[in-house]
C-alpha cells in the first residue's frame, strides 16, 4: 500500500479546489447564459406583442356617435370630386327588376337597406350609400363602428344606421340593422332591429336567402352583394378613409365615390332626375348615360 505524503495531499487537494472552481465558472456561464437567453426572449416577446397588437384582429367595439367632422367629410363631399371620380372602380352593380311599380313610402319613393353591424360587406356598402344619399337628403345621428373581428376582412371600419334618421324631400330611406358585431352566448350575433312587416315582405320577395347588405331602390333595382372590395378600407380609421375621398385618384375614392355615383344613378330614377343639379350631374350621368 502506498503512503501518501503531504505533498501528495496538497497536491491533491489542489486538484480538488481547481476542479470545484471549474465547475463553479461552468455554473456562473450557465447561469450568464440562461439570462441572457431569458433576456432575448422577452425582448422577442414584446416585439412580437406589439405586432400582433397592431395587426392582429380586436374584439369589435360597439357604436358611438359619429364626430361631426367626420360626417361633414363623408355627407359633404364635393360635387366636382364626385364628377372626377366618375365611374371609378366598381365591381358590382345593382340589377334592374322588371314590371314592378316604384315603391312608396310617406308619398316618396323608397330607398331599403337591410345589413347587420357584424357584416364586413355592409361596412363597405354603407360607405357610398351614405355619401349618395346625402346628395338627396339629411342623415342625423349616425354612429361609427367596425365590422366582427372574427369575420372576414375583421374590424371593417364603418357607420351604423341604427338609432339615425334621415331627412329629405325627395325620397324616403329605411335602414334596418338587424344585428350588433357582439357575439351572443348561443353563437351568431345579438340582435337589434326588427324588420316590418313591409320591409319583410321586400325581403321576401327580393332576397329570398335573407343575405345582406340588401338594398332596394323603390323596387326597381336591387343590391344584394358588395360594390367593392372590403380589404381596401383595412387597417384604417374612419377619418383616414374619410380624408381619401378628397382624393379621387385614391384607389378608396374610385371605390366608394364610383359606388356613390351608380347610387346616384339608380335614386335619380326614382326621383324624376330631381334634384336636377344632382341628377344632371358627371357623377350620375356616368352610369345613367343621361
Amino acid at each position: 500500500m502506498t503512503t501518501k505524503t503531504k505533498r501528495d495531499v496538497r497536491e491533491e487537494a489542489r486538484a480538488r479546489m481547481a476542479a470545484q472552481r471549474r465547475a463553479e465558472a461552468r455554473r456562473a456561464y450557465q447561469i450568464r447564459a440562461g439570462i441572457a437567453v431569458l433576456v432575448v426572449l422577452a425582448v422577442v416577446g414584446i416585439i412580437v406583442g406589439v405586432y400582433f397588437s397592431r395587426n392582429t384582429a380586436k374584439p369589435a367595439v360597439g357604436r358611438a356617435p359619429a364626430s361631426a367632422q367626420l360626417v361633414a367629410a363623408v355627407t359633404g363631399v364635393p360635387a366636382a370630386t364626385l364628377d372626377t371620380v366618375g365611374k371609378g372602380k366598381v365591381d358590382t352593380l345593382s340589377k334592374s327588376t322588371s314590371g314592378e311599380s316604384v315603391r312608396m313610402v310617406d308619398g316618396k319613393p323608397l330607398v331599403f337597406f337591410m345589413g347587420a353591424e357584424f357584416c364586413p360587406y355592409c361596412a363597405a356598402e354603407r360607405w357610398p350609400l351614405i355619401v349618395a344619399l346625402s346628395r338627396f337628403g339629411t342623415f342625423s345621428n349616425l354612429s361609427t363602428t367596425f365590422s366582427s373581428s372574427t369575420d372576414t376582412d375583421p374590424n371593417t371600419p364603418t357607420f351604423s344606421f341604427h338609432g339615425s334618421s334621415f331627412t329629405s324631400k325627395y325620397i324616403t330611406f329605411q335602414p334596418v340593422e338587424v344585428e350588433t358585431n357582439q357575439p351572443a352566448s348561443g353563437g351568431g350575433y345579438t340582435a337589434l332591429d326588427n324588420l316590418t312587416s313591409d320591409q319583410k315582405a321586400i325581403v321576401d320577395k327580393f332576397d329570398q336567402g335573407g343575405g345582406f347588405p340588401f338594398v332596394d331602390f323603390g323596387d326597381q333595382s336591387i343590391g344584394t352583394a358588395v360594390s367593392y372590395d372590403p380589404a381596401l378600407l383595412a387597417g384604417l380609421t374612419h377619418d383616414q378613409i374619410a380624408a381619401q375621398l378628397k382624393d379621387p385618384t385614391s384607389a378608396i375614392a374610385k371605390a366608394v365615390l364610383g359606388s356613390a355615383n351608380a347610387y346616384t344613378a339608380e335614386i335619380c330614377k326614382l326621383t324624376n332626375n330631381q334634384p336636377s343639379d344632382v341628377c344632371s350631374s358627371p357623377a350620375a350621368t356616368a352610369y345613367s348615360g343621361g
